[in-house]
């Protein structure tokens, strides 16, 4: 057979292909993709103080645990995903106008301890549940100074919990993750859950999930700002969660790259994945968005350094080397710098009780510490005030030039 006849015979059947295909649709299955409302109970695999703890509040187990938000309601699509929360929120910067110096929340606590010079305040002796809004007020300035403050000994009901959360923002309703049942606005933290539903993280890959250094939901319009979470069932020992100041990282560089990355953007990205419409076949995809590099805090004016190794992606108008060096180095600044950061053992001095910490999502980065087998259980319930639009303020200053304090 002559090239020609080759060719021709090649041409002839691209065209029958071609015709084939040309009215081909393709029909994705995503029933197995995609379950909501309780599709799968744990009860059974509750810890004893978990179980306790939820039943004593009131928390209704009879249907299974946990729920998540029902099938029609779990976004398949990426831009379905986006325009849940793709419109501002009216926000109200609380612990603006509170006391500064915090008399009627002090005057409830045994004690005011600072765990670390420039981050992390335990109140001793109070109880969270107990507290009005003219207390909580006080109590969202000291967490935007402190960048997170704990609370032992606590009897917090998710209900409440999620009260104090809509307090101080717009609770965040995640379209994926577990809730309590009934609680839209929280979150479901459970070591043996993560396991259950396919994470493999353990001792040899600590560096994974939750254990990489992070700030919670940087891709939304209005990411958070106070975040709760309830810890009620804990490792005998190990569990830790470390904190590290946005703050503090923004005034550990020098002058020229804090003016450098000023008014610069960098694109955060989501955690969960979801179809392309227009692409379904080509992997997951996630949701982008563009946030100031170094953010202003509405409450003190403080700048901080907004960036975290987990879901900043690259810098807006960099060449992609340049980006990453950047980066890493940005990260590293809040990773290695030990004195400006907290660690923070959970377990309560009291048995039966839980250990709340509320931390502000906007000026810190944080990490779970993998140092317990997982056949030690971890359950607690998060609630994610979402806060302002992030915005940077060229007037604005830094802590340790608002303090006073030498550089």
């Amino acid at each position: 057979m002559s090239s020609t006849e080759t060719q021709t015979q090649a041409e002839k059947l691209v065209k029958e292909l071609n015709n084939q295909t040309e009215n081909l649709s393709i029909e994705i299955d995503v029933s197995k993709r995609v379950k909501g409302g309780f599709n799968a109970s744990h009860v059974d695999a509750l810890p004893k103080l978990a179980r306790e703890y939820l039943e004593r509040h009131g928390v209704d187990l009879s249907n299974g645990y946990p729920e998540k938000p029902q099938s029609e309601q779990i976004p398949l699509y990426v831009d379905d995903a986006l325009k849940i929360r793709n419109t501002p929120q009216e926000y109200i910067p609380r612990g603006k106008n509170a006391d500064r110096e915090k008399k009627a929340l002090f005057s409830k606590v045994k004690e005011v301890k600072h765990l670390t010079k420039y981050i992390g305040t335990e109140l001793v002796g109070v109880q969270l549940a107990d507290l009005n809004e003219q207390e909580l007020d006080e109590l969202a300035l000291l967490i935007a100074e402190r960048v997170v403050v704990f609370f032992r000994d606590q009897d917090l009901a998710p209900a409440r919990q999620l009260e104090i959360g809509q307090f101080f923002g717009n609770p965040e309703i995640h379209p994926n993750n577990f809730r309590v049942p009934g609680l839209p606005g929280t979150t479901v933290i459970w070591t043996q859950l993560f396991k259950r539903n396919g994470h493999k993280t353990s001792f040899k890959n600590a560096r994974s999930a939750t254990g990489i250094w992070h700030s919670d939901l940087p891709h939304e319009l209005q990411p958070p700002g106070p975040t709760i979470l309830a810890q009620n069932s804990l490792p005998s020992v190990g569990g830790d969660t470390a904190w590290s100041s946005g703050y503090a990282a923004y005034d550990k560089l020098s002058p020229a790259f804090q003016k450098f990355l000023e008014g610069k953007y960098a694109v955060q990205r989501s955690m969960h994945t979801y179809l392309d419409r227009n692409d379904p076949l080509n992997g997951g995809k996630q949701i982008t968005r563009e946030q100031p590099i170094v953010r202003t805090h509405p409450v003190t004016g403080w700048k901080s350094l907004y960036v975290n190794r987990d879901w900043t992606v690259s810098i807006v108008g960099l060449e992609p080397e340049e980006s990453r060096t950047i980066l890493n180095y940005l990260f590293d600044v809040y990773e290695k710098n030990l004195d400006i950061q907290v660690r923070f053992r959970w377990q309560p001095t009291t048995p039966g009780t839980s250990t709340v910490a509320i931390w502000d999502n906007r000026v810190s980065q944080h990490t779970a510490v993998w140092d317990y087998d997982v056949e030690e259980d971890r359950h607690g319930v998060r609630v994610s005030a979402l806060a302002e639009v992030p915005f940077f303020d060229p007037e604005s200053k830094s802590q340790r030039e608002a303090l006073g304090l030498d550089n």
